[in-house]
């Protein structure tokens, strides 16, 4: 077998180090992308305390460009900030709440509070949280959403370790 060239090794170097290279497969190890099951799912994850980035999609082709953007993403920022995926023509109740028309799209949940005012609850046993939502408008990588969780003081790092 022939030697590679200074030029292949170069780019193989390059693959292996980077950080920012998204074009060529890494090894992430397991999945941190969670798939939504469930509103009850969602709601447990929420009050696990951590930001949860939840991308609502439909199956076409970008989706799939997608899904490597967020499985590199969740790999790279566990367990401080949790991704999940929503099949939104599986569980149409959970994505037409949203309000928006073009899919996919990403929003960034956050900071749940137990709500100081009920309101008019039917059933006592029942709490009521606010979760601070925004909209995930920035570049669809890892760069990306480092770059909004640091724009809007989420904490991407464990203790200790900056």
């Amino acid at each position: 077998m022939e030697e590679p060239t200074f030029f292949d090794r170069l780019i193989s170097s390059l693959r292996s180090t980077s950080k920012y290279y998204t074009g060529y497969p890494k090894d992430l190890g397991p999945s941190r992308l969670i798939h939504f099951n469930s509103e009850r799912q969602f709601v447990e994850l929420l009050h696990g305390g951590h930001p949860v980035v939840v991308a609502f999609t439909i199956k076409c082709p970008y989706t799939k460009h997608l899904d490597r953007v967020l499985e590199e993403a969740a790999a790279e920022f566990y367990p401080q900030i949790k991704f999940m995926r929503v099949e939104c023509p599986k569980y149409p109740g959970f994505c037409i709440t949203r309000q928006r028309k073009e899919y996919p799209f990403i929003e960034v949940f956050h900071s749940p509070e137990q709500t100081a005012n009920q309101g008019k609850v039917i059933d006592p046993n029942v709490t009521r949280y606010s979760v601070k939502v925004l909209p995930f408008n920035y570049d669809q990588s890892a760069y990306g959403f480092r770059e909004f969780f640091k724009r809007h003081g989420m904490h991407t790092s464990a203790p200790g370790s900056d």
